[in-house]
């Protein structure tokens, strides 16, 4: 597989949510006793990991014919093109500059992206636009893999 690359936030990350997380447990053992407390507890830490590996974990993968990006997937057939983009870059795609038909998957705890534009005349999206931790590495793959999926040209 050309690339794969899984994001997950940091641990500092998982430690403020816990810390946010405790207080629920703890108000409520003021206000309705422990046997609440401890249920919201479990709650709490239920909601935190479900949030922590459903929502903010994501995996890119993109293999001969296919890019993955979370559940989201294309053929490599529709693309045409890829561009790293560095933090600064990556903030004015996603704020001023972004197109509101762009496919967006961010995440808050990786400053880069890579910019994918589209080839495909049914598709409204133009882009998408991805966070990665190696946008260099994942914009040469899919430049890679969109040529070679195209085959040769002819005139």
């Amino acid at each position: 597989m050309p690339f794969r690359e899984r994001l997950t936030p940091a641990p500092l990350l998982g430690l403020i949510g816990a810390v946010g997380a405790a207080t629920f447990p703890i108000a409520v053992l003021f206000y309705l006793g422990p046997v609440w407390a401890l249920a919201t507890a479990a709650a709490a830490v239920l909601l935190l990991v479900a949030v922590l590996v459903g929502w903010a974990a994501i995996r890119i993968e993109l293999d001969d014919t296919v890019l993955r990006v979370g559940r989201a997937q294309i053929e490599l057939r529709y693309l045409s093109g890829a561009l790293a983009l560095d933090a600064d870059r990556t903030r004015a795609r996603s704020g001023v500059d972004a197109d509101a038909r762009a496919y967006l998957v961010l995440r808050p705890y990786v400053p880069t992206a890579v910019e994918i534009t589209l080839d495909d005349a049914d598709d409204p999206v133009p882009y998408w636009l991805v966070s990665t931790r190696r946008p260099r590495a994942l914009a040469a793959a899919i430049t890679e893999g969109s040529v070679r999926e195209a085959g040769p040209c002819l005139q």
